[in-house]
C-alpha cells in the first residue's frame, strides 16, 4: 500500500520527489498558494507570466505584444524553513543578446530577508545555449524560516517555473505588502532592465527591495512609444498608487513625443483623475558628445515636458509631476552604461536612488531606506 506522499507524486508530477546534490526535494508550482506571484498586473485573472493581458480590449502593436511575454519585474515570494531552494525553468527562447549577460536576460536571482534588508544570495548560472535549466539557488544547514524573493528574467519569456524545496519543508505566504496599491511604470528598454547583469539589478527591482509595494514594470524594449492603445490598457490596472511615464527615448522624433504624451496623460486621467503621474525626461546618451543635433533634440523635448506639466498643473491637475532625468546617472553619466545608452548595474543603482526618492515623495511614503 502506498503512502499519501507517493500517491500525490503519482497524481501530480510537479510534486515528484527527486534528488539534487544529495538532497531529497519536492518541486512546487508557484502559481499555487502559499507562494505569491507579483509584478504581473493580470496574473490573478489569467495565471500567465505576462505583463499585458493575452487579449487586450485595445489593439496593441505586435512588437509590444511579443515583449509583454518578457517577464521583467515579475517576482515569486514566499517563506520557508527549507535548507534547499532550487529552481526549474523552461524559457520561451534561448539567450541571444551580445551586450547583456544571459544571467540578466534569462536568469532568476534570489534575495533573502524583509523589505529594507533584502540580501542577494545567488543567481542562476546555466549554459546560455540551453532553453531550460534546473539549479539550486540556496543550500544551507539552518532550518529557520527565511523570506525568499525570486526575480524573473528581464529579457525573455518563461513558459514554466517550479520551486524545489526539501521533501518535508514548511512553506508560508510572504508578509503582506503595506498597501494593495501598485506602482506602475511605462517605458523603454532601460525600464525593462537592459542591460543589467541579473534581474535584481533593474532599477524597479532595486527600488522594490526598499518600498513594500507591488511594482508593475511595463518597459518595452524599443517600443515604448506612447500609443493611445497602451494608455487605455494601462488605465485598466486596478489600485494604482502612481504612474511613471518614462518612454521619451523610444519616440523616433520630437514631434511624435509631443503628439503622444498629452494624449496618453488625457486618456489615463479620464479613468484616474487623482492618481499621481510622473513624467520623466531622458538622460544624455554618449553620442551627444560627438553629435550636437542629438543634444538639441533632447533639450527641445525637455522644454516641452516641463511646459506641458506646468500647463496641466495650472489647469487644475495637482497630481502630475515632472522629473528632470538629465543627471539621473549622477557623476557616472559618461561611464554608467554598457553602450552609451543602456545602464550597467552601477547606472541602475544611481537611477534607483533618485527614482525611489521621487516615488516616495509623490505617494507620501516614509523616508528612504536606500543604502
Amino acid at each position: 500500500m502506498t503512502n499519501d506522499k507517493e500517491q500525490v507524486s503519482q497524481l501530480d508530477p510537479d510534486m515528484k520527489v527527486s534528488e539534487m546534490n544529495g538532497n531529497r526535494i519536492v518541486w512546487h508550482n508557484p502559481i499555487n498558494t502559499p507562494f505569491e506571484i507579483n509584478g504581473f498586473a493580470w496574473f490573478d485573472q489569467e495565471k500567465t507570466f505576462r505583463r499585458l493581458p493575452k487579449s487586450p480590449e485595445w489593439k496593441i502593436p505586435p512588437a509590444v505584444d511579443m515583449l509583454a511575454n518578457h517577464t521583467s519585474g515579475g517576482q515569486i515570494r514566499f517563506q520557508t524553513d527549507s535548507t534547499v531552494v532550487a529552481i526549474k525553468v523552461k524559457l520561451r527562447a534561448k539567450a541571444d543578446m551580445s551586450h547583456m549577460p544571459a544571467s540578466g536576460q534569462c536568469g532568476f536571482d534570489c534575495y533573502l530577508g524583509p523589505v529594507g534588508k533584502k540580501h542577494f544570495i545567488n543567481v542562476t548560472k546555466y549554459d546560455h545555449t540551453l532553453q531550460a535549466y534546473e539549479l539550486p539557488l540556496l543550500e544551507r544547514k539552518e532550518k529557520d524560516v527565511l523570506e525568499i524573493t525570486l526575480n524573473f528574467p528581464l529579457y525573455q519569456g518563461v513558459e514554466e517555473v517550479f520551486i524545489g524545496l526539501n521533501e518535508h519543508a514548511n512553506i508560508f505566504a510572504p508578509p503582506p505588502y503595506e498597501s494593495k496599491k501598485k506602482i506602475i511604470l511605462y517605458g523603454t528598454s532601460i525600464l525593462q532592465g537592459g542591460c543589467a547583469s541579473r534581474p535584481g539589478m533593474s532599477y524597479t527591482n532595486i527600488i522594490s527591495r526598499n518600498i513594500n509595494m507591488e511594482f508593475i514594470n511595463l518597459g518595452f524594449s524599443g517600443n515604448g512609444k506612447g500609443e493611445a492603445s497602451l494608455a487605455n490598457v494601462i488605465a485598466t490596472i486596478e489600485n494604482p498608487a502612481c504612474l511613471v511615464l518614462d518612454y521619451e527615448p523610444n519616440c523616433e522624433s520630437t514631434e511624435l513625443y509631443m503628439a503622444t504624451l498629452p494624449k496618453f496623460i488625457r486618456i489615463y486621467r479620464e479613468k484616474h483623475p487623482n492618481v499621481p503621474i510622473v513624467v520623466v525626461s531622458k538622460f544624455p546618451y554618449a553620442r551627444e558628445f560627438a553629435n550636437p543635433d542629438w543634444e538639441e533634440e533632447r533639450l527641445k523635448r525637455l522644454v516641452f515636458q516641463k511646459n506641458l506639466v506646468h500647463q496641466l498643473q495650472a489647469a487644475g491637475d495637482q497630481h502630475i509631476t515632472f522629473f528632470d532625468g538629465t543627471n539621473i546617472l549622477g557623476k557616472y553619466t559618461n561611464e554608467g552604461t554598457v553602450d552609451g545608452v543602456h545602464p550597467t548595474d552601477l547606472g541602475f543603482m544611481c537611477m534607483a536612488e533618485k527614482m525611489e526618492k521621487v516615488i516616495r515623495g509623490i505617494i507620501n511614503l516614509r523616508h528612504s531606506t536606500y543604502n
